[in-house]
């Protein structure tokens, strides 16, 4: 049998294409900056390609190289989950679970969840990751986090994908928007007044699937970088939004008076997800969230 490359080579040359650069990604690696440029020069000569172009101003990766860093992420991700599944064999529900939850469901939840996740799975350290879908989603499948919360639709790419609920999109508007205040359907509203959150946030693409508003690169309309913005934007009267169930039922919404929330016909909505890799491990782990997340949500709806 040929010679195969080892995981730490492998390590090194995902390292090296996350930072572009050997001193780095040595210092990330815990070795010297030789032994990771021998790891991966011994890695081309196993594979019989150049995977790394290197000059002394840029380092990049080939088109080989790329390929190479993909599925490598995937054995890497695959190894530690073995690692883990050995010691979930002789200490089940023990050890430490990093879990990632999209910045729309976090505030809603955590505080419950950590409850939740002390009273019943007391062995587990449980570690919060709050990130942007693509971002944890992109954790999950290089083995950083070992499971997410997020919303759907969104593309999982094969990954392992359990309901937690369903739920709709709320109008939030100022009780002195009287044309908002008094729409009963989409096409009831101005969207030209209609705010989203960022671009990268799901829940801005669930609100845009039932919005036509047009070219979105054109689209210069006020966007907030968070619910709570979102929520003093609508506040001040400067338009309106859609919001998710668990966040209207919230204070955030409730303690200001100037907030009417309605729900309208046609409304978008988006169902939340606990996510995991198909190899993960942890499965008795991840059951026994599920229904904690199932209990929450239902309890905030």
């Amino acid at each position: 049998m040929a010679a195969l490359p080892s995981l730490r080579q492998l390590s090194y040359l995902v390292t090296l294409s996350e930072t572009l650069h050997f001193t780095e990604a040595a210092r990330r690696s815990f070795v010297t900056q030789s032994t990771l440029s021998g790891g991966i020069m011994e890695l081309e000569r196993l594979l019989g390609g150049v995977l790394v172009e290197r000059d002394r101003q840029n380092v990049r990766l080939t088109p080989l190289g790329e390929q190479v860093v993909a599925r490598a992420r995937v054995l890497l991700a695959d190894a530690q989950d073995l690692m883990r599944l050995s010691r979930e064999m002789s200490e089940p529900l023990t050890g430490d679970l990093h879990l990632g939850v999209i910045p729309t469901i976090a505030p809603f939840i955590l505080a419950q969840l950590l409850d939740e996740v002390h009273k019943q799975l007391p062995k587990i350290q449980l570690h919060l990751h709050e990130a942007q879908s693509e971002k944890i989603v992109e954790k999950l499948e290089h083995g950083n986090l070992d499971m997410i919360v997020l919303a759907l639709p969104f593309d999982t790419r094969g990954l392992k994908v359990a309901e937690v609920a369903k739920e709709s999109l709320f109008l939030v508007c100022n009780k002195a928007d009287i044309p908002s205040s008094q729409a009963n359907n989409l096409d009831d509203l101005d969207l030209s007044r209609l705010m989203l959150l960022e671009e990268g946030h799901c829940l801005r693409d669930h609100t845009l699937s039932a919005c036509p508003i047009g070219e979105r690169k054109n689209d210069h309309r006020l966007k907030a970088s968070s619910l709570p913005t979102l929520v003093e934007m609508v506040s001040a009267n400067l338009g309106f939004t859609l919001l998710p169930e668990i966040a209207v039922r919230t204070n955030m919404i409730k303690a200001n008076p100037d907030l009417l929330v309605k729900q309208i016909e046609a409304a978008p909505s988006r169902t939340l997800a606990l996510v995991t890799r198909k190899s993960t491990p942890l499965q008795s782990e991840f059951d026994v969230l599920l229904q904690i997340l199932q209990k929450i949500t239902q309890d905030l709806h």
